[in-house]
């Protein structure tokens, strides 16, 4: 009874979240449709997701086992690497023309370089994280000293383009997603999550931007939500990025904003699973392995120990000895099992027959085919016979002689001549 009140509990806080998380993807997009005048057809930001990066410091399943608490069909935006004007104010325009929001990983570098296009980001209402100070791709081999130089001079680069830091979010991406440990620890021990994607779109290729959009659409399709992962600083991303937004629209996609949690702004509600791409279900019998119950027992006594006095043996000797059970005695004492006992052996005069020398006779066909085969016999003639006349002081036999005697025109080779790829004999004409 326990065990499924517990699932009972567990499968209504998941459903009531589920709904207050459809609650406010409703109320959301209302709002966001009434706030992106003229664009009637805009995909616009469904709801905002406030998470917490210490209780969730990696995401992105891709790499990790958890990614962000979305829904079905939700899918979150995030863009590397700039800001390039040329190309990441494009992408800014797109996105306020669609009402969506998104999360920016800036490197250093480029917002020094371009410190109006943090200042941009921020005025748009869009999530600010950072991605290094030079993208270095190398973080998985790099010393830990060079790890914390980069991410804390990328964190004062893109700080020093704005007047209020902290609107910077403490999320990371690590260039190239060369994962390692100890980055991970670091980045953890200063509050700052470590994202990872859910699927990519390859931009950074050298692919067209329709196959962009179509690696996107097909990708997403294929895990129903997500963390999309593209680059503001392609040109290709910019003429794909419509195609992309549109498609999600038609197919029924939702876009969130994350950001991270405040003490003004707490974490939103989630379970456990919810932070699993797809989670299995309490309600599957074959989804996990069933719960073992808390059983409290009444009765804890220990049950006592036999004694050697229970066992009807001589000295206590539990049969342990290696001789004869009729020597392990005493007056009057014998070992009560296992008992040896005496089988008088019947039918002990029968008796099988003896066979008889006839037995073993062979006859005298059977004894022929037996013997050596006649060729080899003749092949040993012959070879003898050879050996024979072979010696020097025989003269050669007459048939030898008249060979030796032939003309030279009668020993001489046949012509050939070749038909299909075979060497046929042509006979000699005279």
């Amino acid at each position: 009874m326990r065990a499924c009140s517990i699932i009972g509990n567990r499968a209504i806080r998941a459903g009531l979240a589920s709904c207050l998380m459809l609650l406010g993807c409703l109320v959301t997009r209302a709002a966001s449709a009434a706030d992106c005048p003229g664009h009637p057809d805009a995909i616009g930001t469904s709801r905002t997701l406030v998470v917490d990066p210490r209780e969730h410091p990696r995401i992105g399943t891709m790499q990790y086992p958890e990614t962000l608490p979305l829904a079905d069909h939700e899918v979150v935006l995030t863009f590397d690497d700039g800001p390039l004007p040329r190309n990441s104010n494009k992408v800014l325009q797109i996105l306020a023309d669609q009402c969506v929001k998104a999360t920016f990983f800036l490197i250093g570098e480029q917002a020094r370089a371009n410190p109006e296009g943090v200042r941009k980001l921020v005025a748009a209402g869009h999530t600010i994280g950072t991605h290094s100070e030079h993208h270095p791709l190398s973080f998985e081999k790099m010393p830990i000293d060079k790890v914390k130089e980069e991410v804390d001079q990328g964190i004062a680069s893109v700080s020093a383009a704005l007047s209020d830091p902290s609107v910077i979010a403490p999320f990371f991406r690590i260039p190239g997603l060369l994962r390692a440990p100890d980055v991970e620890d670091y980045l953890a021990s200063k509050g700052i999550q470590t994202w990872s994607a859910d699927f990519l779109a390859d931009d950074w290729r050298r692919i067209s931007s329709a196959r962009v959009a179509d690696l996107a659409i097909k990708r997403l399709e294929a895990k129903h939500k997500g963390i999309l992962l593209l680059h503001d600083i392609q040109a290709r991303t910019v003429a794909a990025l419509p195609t992309i937004l549109q498609e999600m629209k038609a197919r029924g996609y939702r876009i969130v904003q994350v950001v991270p949690a405040t003490p003004e702004r707490p974490a939103t509600p989630t379970e456990p699973e919810q932070w699993q791409l797809h989670p299995t279900s309490e309600t599957v019998p074959i989804a996990r392995w069933p719960k073992v119950p808390g059983f409290v027992f009444a009765e804890t006594g220990m049950l006592a120990a036999p004694a050697l006095s229970d066992f009807d043996v001589p000295d206590g000797r539990l049969l342990l000895t290696a001789e004869p059970f009729d020597r392990v005695r005493r007056a009057g004492q014998h070992v009560p099992w296992p008992r040896q006992t005496t089988l008088s052996p019947q039918n002990a005069a029968v008796t099988l027959p003896v066979p008889a020398a006839s037995l073993f006779k062979i006859p005298e066909k059977t004894r022929a085919m037996l013997q050596p085969f006649p060729v080899v016999a003749r092949r040993a003639d012959q070879t003898q016979s050879i050996a024979q006349q072979t010696k020097p002081e025989a003269k050669p036999h007459a048939a030898i002689a008249g060979a030796r005697a032939l003309p030279k025109r009668a020993a001489a080779k046949p012509r050939t001549r070749v038909a299909h790829g075979v060497h046929q004999a042509k006979p000699h004409r005279s």
